[in-house]
């Protein structure tokens, strides 16, 4: 695990909960760790008292095979925005994870783009669903899908801040020029408040020149945006994803789990989360 000499205090526990700060966790890069992170962080703030709502906005649905008990026959993320009628707490499910809360998507989802495609006000279906929660909550992570389309600029217009998990590899480098694009243009057009709340570098290995080089253009590129802790890469997280539990909870003294709670602790230095 790459940590600096940085050191960010265990967060006091919340007197009170709510109102949740939305956070879109977006790369239109697939396979850069997106959901592990979503899966690892949530739960690493749940740890530290908050309560947490996770959103799968991937009709991949991968957030919800593992976390989700039922997401197949149960309501979805997309059966809320077809009817705005249903209320969020219909579709919202527990997880075995104290604090932690799941409103699950499936393959369904996949067909939303083309449903809403003719409605008005299209990218602001989710923003309306989530209003209805937020004081519930902490922190609401949104997992969105690897692509720029209707789906994610709805992330981005319900979100107050974008987290990009980042692999230290120079081809998911290119992506991201693409993405602060598509970030500035929603706050322009539909969201003035957004913010980048930072990116999180993953799958890293600190022993290799590219991954030090790439996390180094990161830093100059983005400065200050880029978080402290880089996440490795370690045979723990897919042992872990078919155990269906966090890292925290499947390794819970190992350095992938400490390095997501050091993330989850600069999370709330930062003032991203309660």
């Amino acid at each position: 695990m790459d940590l600096s000499k940085k050191t960010f205090a265990t967060p006091a526990k919340l007197k009170q909960h709510g109102p949740a700060r939305i956070i879109a966790m977006c790369n239109q890069k697939g396979g850069v760790g997106k959901t592990t992170t979503t899966i690892n962080l949530a739960a690493a703030l749940a740890e530290y008292g908050r309560k947490i709502l996770v959103v799968d906005f991937d009709p991949q649905g991968a957030l919800s095979v593992n976390l989700a008990s039922d997401y197949q026959e149960a309501p979805t993320i997309y059966d809320l925005m077809m009817d705005t009628s249903m209320h969020p707490k219909e579709a919202i499910q527990q997880t075995n994870i104290e604090n932690l809360d799941i409103i699950p998507a499936n393959i369904d989802l996949s067909a939303a783009e083309m449903n809403l495609v003719t409605e008005m006000g299209r990218e602001r279906v989710l923003d309306g669903i989530l209003k209805k929660v937020k004081a519930d909550y902490d922190v609401i992570f949104i997992d969105c899908q690897p692509s720029l389309g209707l789906l994610t600029v709805n992330a981005l217009t319900a979100a107050h801040g974008v987290l990009i998990p980042m692999a230290t590899e120079f081809f998911a480098l290119r992506g991201v020029a693409l993405l602060i694009q598509t970030i500035e243009k929603v706050k322009a057009r539909t969201n003035p408040t957004l913010e980048l709340d930072g990116l999180i570098p993953t799958m890293h290995d600190q022993r290799t020149l590219h991954s030090r080089e790439v996390l180094e253009r990161l830093q100059e590129a983005f400065p200050g945006k880029v978080f402290d802790t880089a996440i490795s890469r370690t045979v723990k997280f897919p042992d872990a994803t078919v155990a269906k539990k966090p890292i925290t909870q499947f390794a819970p003294s190992s350095d992938a789990a400490e390095g997501y709670r050091r993330v989850a602790r600069e999370l709330v230095k930062r003032g991203c989360a309660a």
